[in-house]
């Protein structure tokens, strides 16, 4: 919007229109006061009780704090004030402790299960709610509406003699938002905001909602639709993942669609997200309750780091603006559906501290509601691309390290609209849902994993331009603003010596200075420490274990619990270069003169497809599908053939960094354990690297001969788990702390079972489950010594007695293959 000037937006001055003003020091109008505050633990709360502690040195306050699972009250108090900014005030006091005792009432409890508050207090401050703003919808009404309700009905009883009648008069102040105004334009004065909706009807719905969300989540219909999902993604893993990964989804759903529900409800009743229809409705409560005491609303607009107090740029967390700043500063966000001309309402958090201490130190007429806008775009407007503006300074002038790549390359804003960037952000969506598609058909290698990281940056940076943009659309083209006539009046009035320190007057606010100098530094300084600690300490995650170095293994051998530790490892993939068709054709083709080497090699590749389609599905089934291929074969000629023929070439496929990796366990007095798919006769080679070998076992009838089956079942996804966990209650190991390692997301049950996972040269599955629960993902280089086919390509004729495996009369040393159905 064009920006008028500034005297147009206010009504009157302070002699025009004389209301609610502060006559004296606020020390001595607040001295011997109680005052109950909320949202003690959150940003504005925080900076509150600081300012009461350090201002007010006569004012008693009480802090109603909910206990955090094993944390009291007042244990969360303690951790408040143990803060920096606290450290004078508490050293006066002599420690946190003693702080406590002498100025501050720990009161346990939560919204809306507010306990009995103190009969002595005079002024309720509240202050804490839900300040997402797409909380679901039930945790919107609860949090804003019904726990405002809760807390003024706990205030008057406390004020309430046994007659029945108020025996003092509180002064409740609720500190809501300007947003609350809703999808408005053009100014909007400090006073109630008129509609006729009914908050008692409006909230009874909202509860509902969260139960006809969580019904339709279970119907047959929607969870057949999540369960689909959930085996496309995990079938290979074993049902027991499927499952958990089914009722995730449900979850998630059900959070999404009340937050829909939320959205959908505010914006058809004219508000732009549910967390200011709850306010809005919340301030209706205030007016309802508050007939017959003092009531006063304190609407700050968007609220960033302090200006002056308790330092230039203090905060805590992120805010409104934080996520989208840094999201520029590296180069992430391309664009933002702002209009240039509107005007981005920002206020100083020190700012509405000191005008909520202000408000208190008012006496308003009983039942008469005043209200307060915390607001800088009537007198003191910036516009979105003059904040832009400054934004971009700063960067140009202090850029994020950007690695071997040099400095992030800052976008250059046009503005196109809100319909363009939409455009943009759609097909940007679509193209990588193609590509993602074609990354899971992709051959396993390092450049297919590569490819999937990068599609995964930029699936994140898609992800939060969908939910920022989404969540700041109606603000980033707000066409009101805000006038803050009593909040001046109010400033105006302040004591001379109270000016400086609780000054709230937003047009003395030098945006270059504030901006640049100020706001922007206060964020990025803990993002920059925390990005120069990474490069420091590297990106390999916790859950690896330092064994190479002379003092990593000192550490690993002094360890009294080291014999409770194992180390299982996958063998296909993860130590060795192979697969179990490869290995079969290893000790099946060597046997054959060549026209029967190609007539087996052609019905492998024939029945591949089958076997590809059965693995999708069965993992478990695939293996017995293959090793049906082996009835016939001589088990004692198989095992004499691999110790005799294919031991060096089944050594030379291994990881140099697996073995040596497998021997500095041995060597910590870790228990060596490897779990495989493979047949037994194949492990033997690697007999002397492991204590424990698991393996599949062919059976065999009366001669010795294979029958195409196996012993049991082969230990795949979810029974490997099932396995190390049997196999650590035998003999008292510590899951917690042993390790396992693996290549594919079949295995995410056994990686899962151990305290250190690692993801060995992983699919692209696994490398996404291991990058979302920070696992240590590891490159284990593997060359063999000989080309891949060397055994395949002898001949009968170029071995030297060579041992018999499938016990064919000697006249037909090549039986046909035995073909093998794609549903074995």
């Amino acid at each position: 919007m064009t920006v008028a000037p500034a005297e147009t937006f206010q009504r009157a001055t302070a002699a025009d229109h004389p209301g609610p003003t502060v006559d004296g020091r606020l020390r001595d109008l607040l001295a011997g006061k109680v005052i109950v505050m909320t949202g003690v633990t959150g940003f504005i709360g925080e900076q509150l009780l600081w300012k009461m502690l350090v201002e007010l040195p006569d004012t008693t306050v009480a802090v109603l704090v909910r206990r955090k699972g094993s944390a009291s009250a007042r244990d969360r108090t303690l951790a408040v004030v143990r803060k920096k900014i606290f450290a004078g005030v508490r050293e006066a006091a002599g420690g946190p402790e003693a702080l406590l005792e002498q100025r501050i009432r720990v009161i346990e409890g939560d919204l809306p299960n507010v306990p009995a508050l103190p009969r002595d207090l005079d002024v309720v401050v509240h202050c804490a709610g839900d300040v997402s703003f797409d909380p679901p919808i039930d945790q919107a009404f609860r949090t804003n509406v019904i726990g405002t309700e809760a807390l003024m009905d706990r205030m008057l009883e406390a004020c309430t003699g046994e007659d029945g009648e108020l025996v003092r008069i509180p002064h409740y102040v609720q500190i809501s938002t300007a947003y609350t105004a809703g999808r408005r334009r053009g100014a909007i004065g400090e006073a109630p905001h008129a509609h006729d909706i009914d908050y008692r009807a409006e909230t009874a719905a909202g509860l509902a909602m969260r139960d006809l969300i969580e019904a339709e989540s279970r119907t047959s219909a929607q969870l057949t639709r999540l369960r689909k999902e959930a085996e496309r993604d995990h079938r290979a893993a074993g049902y027991l993942t499927t499952a958990a990964d089914t009722e995730r989804r449900r979850k998630e759903w059900v959070q999404a669609k009340l937050v829909e529900a939320g959205t959908e409800r505010a914006r058809s009743l004219g508000w732009t997200d549910v967390y200011t229809f709850t306010k809005a409705l919340g301030e209706r409560v205030v007016a309802d309750k508050g007939a017959h005491i003092r009531t006063s609303v304190v609407r700050p607009s968007i609220v960033e780091s302090s200006l002056v107090h308790p330092y230039p740029g203090w905060i805590e967390g992120f805010k409104m603006a934080e996520p989208l700043i840094l999201a520029y500063g590296r180069g992430e966000l391309p664009e933002f559906p702002a209009s240039p001309d509107s005007v981005i309402d920002v206020v100083p958090c020190d700012h509405v501290v000191n005008a909520t201490i202000a408000v208190c130190a008012t006496e308003p007429e009983i039942g008469v509601c005043e209200y307060y806008h915390v607001s800088s775009g009537a007198r003191n407007p910036i516009t979105f691309s003059g904040f832009y503006i400054h934004i971009r300074n700063y960067f140009l002038a202090h850029p994020f390290e950007g690695g071997a790549r040099g400095a992030a390359r800052l976008p250059q804003w046009k503005f196109p609209g809100a319909a363009s960037v939409e455009r943009l952000l759609s097909t940007s969506e679509r193209a990588h849902a193609l590509a993602d598609r074609a990354v899971l058909k992709l051959p396993r290698s390092e450049r297919t994993r590569k490819f999937a990281r990068d599609l995964d940056r930029t699936r994140s940076r898609l992800d939060f331009l969908r939910r920022y943009l989404s969540l700041y659309n109606e603000y980033a083209q707000s066409e009101l603003h805000f006038v803050d006539d009593n909040t001046l009046r109010l400033s105006r009035s302040l004591d001379p010596a109270d000016q400086p320190v609780f000054a709230c007057d937003t047009a003395v606010v030098d945006w270059t200075e504030y901006v640049e100098r100020i706001h922007c530094p206060s964020i990025t300084a803990p993002v920059r420490r925390l990005d120069a600690l990474r490069r420091k300490r590297g990106s390999r995650a916790s859950t690896w274990a330092d064994l190479s170095s002379d003092e990593g293994m000192r550490r690993a051998k002094a360890d009294p619990e080291a014999h409770r530790v194992l180390a299982a490892f996958d063998l296909d993939g993860t130590i060795m270069s192979t697969n179990v068709i490869e290995q079969y054709l290893w000790s099946r083709l060597p046997e054959l003169d060549r026209a029967h080497q190609l007539a087996e090699l052609g019905s492998v590749l024939r029945s591949l497809p089958s076997y590809l389609r059965v693995e999708r599905r069965d993992r478990g089934a695939f293996l017995r599908a293959v090793y049906r291929r082996y009835a016939g074969a001589d088990l004692a000629a198989l095992e004499e053939f691999v110790d005799t023929t294919m031991a060096g070439e089944i050594l030379g496929r291994l990881s140099p960094d697996a073995v040596r990796r497998v021997r500095e366990h041995r060597e910590a007095g870790h228990t060596t354990i490897l779990i495989t798919g493979c047949i037994r006769p194949l492990t033997r080679p690697l007999a002397p690297l492991f204590d424990v070998i698991v393996a599949a076992d062919l059976a065999v009838d009366a001669r010795g001969r294979c029958t195409g089956f196996l012993t049991g079942p082969p230990l795949v996804g979810e029974s490997r788990a099932a396995w190390l966990n049997h196999y650590a209650s035998l003999h008292d190991m510590d899951l917690s702390r042993s390790f396992a390692y693996a290549d594919s997301h079949s295995d995410l049950p056994m990686l899962s079972c151990v305290g250190r996972p690692v993801a060995v040269s992983p699919d692209v599955p696994l490398m996404r489950a291991a990058a979302g629960q920070s696992w240590t993902t590891v490159e284990w280089k593997i060359r063999p010594q000989n080309s891949r086919w060397t055994l395949s390509r002898l001949t009968a004729e170029e071995r030297t007695d060579p041992p018999e495996l499938t016990g064919a009369p000697s006249g037909d040393p090549s039986p046909a293959p035995r073909p093998v159905r794609g549903d074995s």
